[in-house]
């Protein structure tokens, strides 16, 4: 009784501690400018919105809260536990990065960073660095790091489950350059998911002890616990051209969990043998950027999947509420004939639809290239393509081009939005910040 007490109180003081940590409501707010970006991005695209960056922040939320509601579980079963130092020094690395590119906002490289840089101050033991930089050194220097990565592996792992259950609902259609110069269509997810994490820290004081034996800090624990809270932000973005998101979404689901369960095992392993903490660092982040690398050039090595065929016209995207949505057409299948024309462009797709304005019948082919046929009254005032988003025309002078984002510009496109009309950017070099995990 007298440990439950001691819990719920701790518990208590740990999420007022939260509450009041200005980090949160700014990881809330960046996920917002996030999304608001990505509904801009569709207007300029399609001139109508997929997604609604409420409900995205909403989903974000949730499943952000019940990400950390099961990691703070697990690591206190593990005996992970930040120091205010620690906190400090991961919140520092953090902004930094953020400042060249809004995906580096990730404990993977900001915890990693700190664990090469305390591999190198160790050559330096008499090493006497005045001020800031000393103080910061000697914080550095006492980091748990294989705890940090042990957490960091822990994250990832939730991260993972994220990506499979909702990250195919932020995946926003685009188009994008091919290997050989076409434009074709593709898919951009992103999705960030802030994380109120509730830490188990060992007491400096006597006080009521654990029913339980954490894993990692042995004798720490003897003195008693106490709790302590911690806002952090878990991601990802990807880009495909060659698959349907649910299905990027599963490949990016076993390669993170591969990762995090690696990183967990090498982490703990550090624990017990000191030199293996700067093998767990390199993997935190080389392993990290690596993944992000090998996407990309699978995207670049991959026959892209949403270009028209010889026979009908693709499509990319299907808007919520449409007449294709209710038809049953979904992405990646193909539109063949509708009111019994065959249908090679947008030209004649709209002259075939114009032949019964009042009713239509579609023959449409699947990924698996059966065809199936489907029909429905046409009311006035519904969308002139169906509400079926198609794949680009490849000769096409457009393409959106994705650039690597910074804080300062995630800010500033609110302001340049009310000075632009939104036109698309001409074609150029494609060049994504893709695939944060």
């Amino acid at each position: 009784m007298e440990v439950a007490l001691e819990l719920l109180w701790r518990f208590t003081d740990a999420l007022l501690q939260l509450l009041l940590q200005p980090f949160y409501y700014i990881s809330i707010l960046l996920m917002m400018l996030m999304y608001r970006r990505q509904v801009l991005l569709e207007r300029k695209l399609f001139h109508v919105r997929l997604h609604s960056w409420g409900l995205q922040t909403w989903r974000t939320l949730i499943g952000g809260l019940l990400a950390g509601i099961c990691v703070s579980i697990a690591i206190a079963f593990l005996g992970i536990s930040l120091s205010e130092q620690a906190v400090v020094c991961i919140w520092i690395v953090s902004i930094i990065l953020l400042l060249f590119r809004v995906r580096y906002l990730c404990l993977a490289y900001s915890i990693g960073i700190l664990g090469m840089i305390q591999f190198v101050l160790g050559f330096f033991p008499d090493l006497s660095l005045p001020g800031i930089l000393g103080t910061a050194a000697d914080a550095v220097i006492g980091l748990d790091i294989p705890a940090l990565l042990a957490l960091v592996a822990v994250l990832h792992l939730v991260e993972a489950l994220l990506v499979k259950l909702q990250g195919a609902s932020f995946a926003n259609p685009v188009f994008m350059e091919s290997k050989r110069g076409k434009l074709v269509g593709g898919y951009q997810m992103q999705a960030f998911w802030p994380i109120p994490l509730i830490l188990l820290i060992p007491a400096q004081t006597g006080g009521a002890l654990l029913p339980w034996t954490p894993l990692l800090g042995g004798d720490g624990w003897s003195a008693g616990f106490s709790m302590a809270a911690l806002p952090v932000v878990i991601g990802f973005t990807e880009m495909t051209q060659s698959m349907l998101p649910q299905a990027k979404a599963n490949k990016t689901f076993k390669r993170l969990l591969v990762y995090s369960v690696v990183l967990l095992a090498f982490s703990l392993l550090s624990s017990w043998w000191k030199p293996l903490t700067i093998v767990a660092a390199l993997i935190s982040f080389l392993v990290h950027e690596g993944l992000l690398w090998y996407s990309r050039m699978e995207e670049q090595h991959s026959s892209p999947l949403f270009v028209h065929p010889q026979q009908g016209l693709k499509v990319l995207a299907v808007i919520p509420g449409s007449p294709a949505e209710s038809l049953g057409i979904l992405a990646g299948e193909s539109i063949v004939k509708i009111n019994g024309i065959s249908v090679r462009t947008k030209e004649q797709m709209h002259a075939a639809l114009r032949k019964n304005s009042a009713f239509c019948k579609l023959e449409v082919r699947n990924l698996q290239g059966e065809s199936k046929f489907m029909q429905r009254a046409i009311y006035a005032g519904e969308h002139h393509q169906l509400g079926a988003i198609l794949a680009p025309d490849p000769d096409a002078g457009v393409v959106l081009m994705m650039k690597p984002v910074s804080i300062f510009q995630l800010i500033a496109m609110k302001v340049q939005a009310k000075n632009k009309t939104g036109e698309m950017q001409p074609a150029g070099p494609h060049n994504s910040d893709t695939a944060e995990m």
